[in-house]
């Protein structure tokens, strides 16, 4: 029997890196909203349904604008974020009715591809727990309070995370029900709460360096040029 998959999309941010009175995951890109293009992607792939998480002034937007403009028929509810990102993600989860396998992506990364998406929900018949993510091109340093490098690892051993990250549904909503019951851990990511809350091991599966976040104006830049060139 085919396992049944959703993906929560995170659009709830604001961004204030983008210098800009419009949430970063709204802005234009080619004429249409940053949004679209991960919607898109999973709209096109065997992801079975979508769960999208904003801000609740976005929810009837997002419904007029974007998914009923677009056609976007996977998603089976918009749902409104919470005031830090995990919070998003639990009430997502919350949302999330018979799935075998979740997948937590940032809307604000509008190059997820359909065969990206198909290659982690292989993945997942033997892994738990999987991150996309590709080689650091840069040197890293790892440094102290005062700015003072302690560290340099091995560039072959870092790795930049991106999203989606995809886990079984149990073990993911166990790790933030955890999460939830401790409450004064940090977390930046999914893979972080899974391996912090129940010492999961993740699986890193090669991402694209041109699945970048839009965080800042640049990057919206970069964005319009990798789909003038046709690189969505």
């Amino acid at each position: 029997m085919k396992k049944r998959s959703t993906a929560i999309v995170l659009a709830a941010g604001m961004g204030s890196r983008m210098q800009s009175k419009i949430a970063k995951q709204y802005m234009l890109l080619c004429g249409k909203p940053v949004l679209y293009y991960s919607l898109a992607a999973f709209e096109q792939s065997e992801v079975d349904d979508i769960i999208l998480v904003v801000g609740k002034e976005e929810i009837e937007y997002c419904k007029r604008e974007i998914v009923e403009r677009y056609e976007i028929t996977k998603v089976r509810a918009i749902v409104t974020g919470g005031s830090e990102r995990y919070l998003s993600v639990i009430n997502g989860l919350d949302c999330v009715v018979g799935a075998d396998y979740v997948m937590v992506h940032d809307g604000a990364r509008p190059f997820v591809t359909p065969g990206m998406i198909a290659e982690l929900l292989n993945a997942l018949k033997e892994k738990e727990a999987l991150v996309v993510g590709v080689p650091s091109k840069d040197t890293v340093k790892l440094v102290d309070a005062n700015g003072m490098v302690t560290e340099t690892p091995d560039r072959k051993t870092v790795y930049n995370i991106q999203t989606p990250q995809a886990f079984s549904y149990s073990l993911l909503r166990s790790a933030y029900d955890k999460l939830l019951e401790e409450k004064a851990v940090m977390v930046t990511d999914d893979a972080m709460v899974v391996e912090q809350m129940l010492g999961a091991k993740v699986t890193v599966v090669m991402g694209s360096y041109q699945n970048i976040k839009i965080t800042t104006p640049e990057d919206m830049i970069v964005a319009e040029a990798f789909l003038n060139r046709g690189e969505q």
